[in-house]
């Protein structure tokens, strides 16, 4: 045990910080669509992906900050669009972890107690985390601003709007996108072992009285860290592709924790009036515009990426209906569990032990998870709310039923005093695997690279927009300071590569 217990005010925002990320995880699990698959066994390599996470999560973010804080990983990785949007970090991150933990209290492996630091300190990366990342529009969660995510600046905005093509319905440019997002989305689907944590949707953004805009991105499309895309996806030029839409007469009245989006009128096909294609990773200065050069460049780009992503899909059905239930079970875990692993790639510390592997103390579950238990088990934890831990005084109402149940269980404020507590739940062990292992080819905006390439790299590159000279430029600044050079500097800096605007500068419309 260490020397310092934690303080009753940690205790209390850790505890505030949980209840706010059990509030949502109960309302986004009863109002989204369920998940399932023929294929995988979705709920029981679901929670063997929390197990994993509750047992690594903090050493892993520990050895991350060691080369890079949580609010300068939200500052980078806010001008990418790689696998650390909302729905990743914002929701997953706190989820997975506590969802194991509360599991494991509710089979009487772990106490409340129990790995106190750890709990703190994850919910505190992840709280400064998400405070850097949602800087701009001054909230923690989508669900502070009624699910809302207006991440980005105005200077990177201003850039997409300008530099979107329009289209309407039956022209080529908007058969093209469609049918790119339609299979992207597919193959998206199947990369992450037919779940969703491969696209994500930000936003929206006002464009006039008429158009919203919402971003959406796709992520680890290529031989990127997920051993199955190994060959696979060889021809796939990029990891990650940010869509830039603009609709028509739609108001997208709530994009939550998950990247889900809902509209009035329901967005669809039609109402697409506008498109943009750009990529992304930890190497680059930011998002770098693909088939952005004319409109006929733009047809061409979304055509020739959606037959590469067809045969990418028929390729990965092939291996994965050759696997076994443990490769499957595997699979689909490490996927759910490694969700945050671009942390790792941004600070440059990524290792395949750390995020390809189940760690043996989540491993010793296996034996429970058949289908049955698994379905059985996921709903009681994040649906109906009857494992025992999860029942408190009858006279409490919970906020989205009335029940007298909560999702997750609370740090014990004794702690702060005298209480026996265990204050980790120790370092990662050795772990196994039962899928191929991972190919030392990693594709990046730099080509193909070896992972001690990759992380060399990574680790000496600093984005320009994220240098000491711009960081802490926010939207404040450039509000009172728009007549000043280093305002321009900023909006210029963003402008690189733009077909409309590059060297435009701030402009007069900054206010």
């Amino acid at each position: 045990m260490t020397d310092t217990r934690p303080s009753y005010v940690q205790l209390l925002e850790a505890n505030n910080l949980m209840q706010s990320v059990g509030d949502e995880t109960y309302w986004l699990c009863v109002t989204r669509t369920v998940q399932g698959s023929k294929l995988f066994p979705v709920s029981a390599y679901i929670l063997l992906s929390y197990l994993n996470a509750f047992y690594r999560y903090p050493t892993l973010l520990r050895k991350i900050e060691e080369k890079m804080t949580a609010e300068e990983l939200a500052d980078r990785s806010r001008n990418m669009g790689v696998k650390l949007q909302n729905s990743h970090t914002g929701w997953c991150l706190p989820a997975f972890y506590l969802l194991g933990r509360e599991w494991l209290i509710a089979m009487g492996m772990l106490r409340p107690q129990d790995a106190a630091d750890d709990v703190i300190y994850v919910l505190d990366f992840w709280k400064r985390y998400q405070l850097a990342w949602h800087r701009n529009d001054g909230h923690i969660t989508n669900r502070e601003y009624g699910h809302r995510g207006q991440i980005l600046p105005d200077r990177k905005l201003k850039v997409f709007k300008a530099d979107m093509f329009a289209c309407e319905p039956g022209d080529p440019l908007h058969d093209a996108a469609l049918g790119f997002m339609a299979t992207a989305s597919q193959y998206g689907f199947l990369v992450s072992c037919e779940s969703r944590i491969s696209l994500t949707n930000t936003g929206p953004y006002r464009i006039d009285d008429r158009h919203e805009m919402l971003i959406r991105d796709f992520m680890d499309m290529g031989e990127c860290s997920l051993p199955w895309l190994d060959g696979v996806a060889s021809e796939v030029p990029h990891n990650n592709y940010t869509v830039v839409m603009s609709a028509r007469d739609c108001h997208f009245h709530l994009v939550d924790e998950w990247g889900s989006f809902e509209s009035t009128p329901e967005f669809t096909a039609e109402r697409l009036a506008g498109i943009g294609l750009y990529t992304s990773d930890p190497l680059t200065e930011g998002h770098i515009p693909l088939g952005m050069g004319s409109r006929e460049e733009l047809i061409a780009k979304f055509t020739e990426l959606t037959d590469i992503m067809k045969d990418a899909t028929n390729k990965l059905w092939v291996r994965m209906a050759g696997w076994t239930r443990d490769q499957l079970l595997d699979a689909g875990a490490l996927v759910y569990y490694a969700v945050i692993k671009e942390l790792a790639h941004v600070a440059g510390v990524f290792e395949v032990e750390d995020w390809l592997e189940i760690d043996p103390r989540a491993e010793r579950f296996r034996p429970l998870l058949n289908d049955e238990f698994g379905n059985c088990a996921l709903g009681e934890l994040v649906g109906s709310l009857t494992l025992p831990g999860q029942k408190v005084s009858p006279f409490t109402m919970m906020q989205h039923n009335s029940a007298a149940t909560r999702m997750l269980t609370p740090l014990p404020l004794t702690i702060a005093a005298d209480e026996d507590y265990v204050p980790t739940c120790g370092l990662p062990q050795k772990g196994t695997t039962t899928l191929d292992p991972k190919v030392d080819r990693y594709r990046t905006s730099r080509g193909v690279l070896s992972l001690a390439e990759y992380n060399k790299l990574a680790q000496e590159h600093e984005p320009e927009a994220c240098s000491e000279r711009y960081r802490y430029l926010c939207e404040t600044w450039v509000k009172y300071n728009a007549h000043t050079p280093l305002a321009d500097e900023l909006y210029k800096l963003e402008q690189r590569g733009s077909r409309t605007l590059a060297g435009h500068g701030i402009g007069k419309d900054a206010d």
